[in-house]
């Protein structure tokens, strides 16, 4: 009874710790954490993969227990691509579920790549199932996928976990997302629907630029900076 308790009371604390965080706060976690796993080149997300996503979704530090409660609750970012480049950042909490990570209580970072129509209108619509509303696969690691085609013939969304400097594909089941609504409050200054934000209704806020920055140069599709403007030529004196 004892060892529950302490359990309950640990369980609490990284809750309350991950959910403490600010928006803008998350944002820049959530870009930490994709710099990171690019930054490894052997085992990271195939290029292939995230030049092919239609959305990218990271949870940093994601809360997951599996002694008595199982599940997991994290809250994080999403961006899914438009005409103009990706959208401006969409906050949304996960909880439940059942995810392929060791057993025991832990913080993970997860990543998670949309990778077709179907799966973006289920982020779309702000609340969804990974699982059964959308189908979840583990994804592929390393910086190229040749010969690997499972994963475009099956899966909506590809799941990515990173825990103590381990980075793997995850399966994940039943987790339910939603919009973070007290988030997007915070980050927007007023409440913005999931699907204005994703489909490119509003403009990124400042808070929010470093993880879309992240997600475009993770998916090569970084906007070349403005070239500089020739100089002017030199004012000629006419001669006397």
């Amino acid at each position: 009874m004892k060892s529950i308790c302490v359990y309950v009371l640990f369980f609490s604390a990284f809750l309350a710790q991950a959910f403490a965080e600010s928006a803008a706060g998350r944002a820049e976690s959530a870009a930490t954490v994709l710099n990171e796993v690019m930054a490894s080149p052997d085992r990271g997300i195939p290029e292939e993969i995230l030049s092919s996503a239609k959305c990218v979704a990271v949870v940093p530090s994601l809360v997951k227990g599996g002694f008595i409660f199982g599940g997991a609750h994290g809250r994080g970012m999403a961006t899914c691509r438009n005409a103009a480049g990706w959208s401006a950042p969409a906050p949304f909490a996960m909880t439940g579920g059942s995810f392929g990570f060791q057993i025991g209580l832990q913080g993970v970072d997860l990543v998670m790549v949309i990778m077709n129509d179907n799966g973006m209108q289920r982020l779309l619509s702000s609340k969804f199932k990974l699982g059964a509303d959308a189908s979840a696969a583990a994804g592929p690691v390393g910086r190229h996928v040749e010969g690997a085609t499972d994963w475009k013939l099956r899966a909506e969304v590809l799941t990515y976990s990173r825990a103590r400097g381990l980075f793997a594909g995850v399966t994940v089941n039943g987790a339910a997302i939603s919009q973070d609504e007290n988030a997007t409050r915070e980050l927007y200054g007023r409440m913005v629907p999931f699907k204005t934000i994703l489909t490119g209704a509003v403009a990124t806020p400042q808070a929010g630029e470093p993880f879309i920055s992240s997600v475009g140069k993770a998916t090569g599709t970084v906007a070349p900076p403005p070239a500089a403007a020739p100089a002017p030529a030199p004012a000629v004196t006419p001669k006397q």
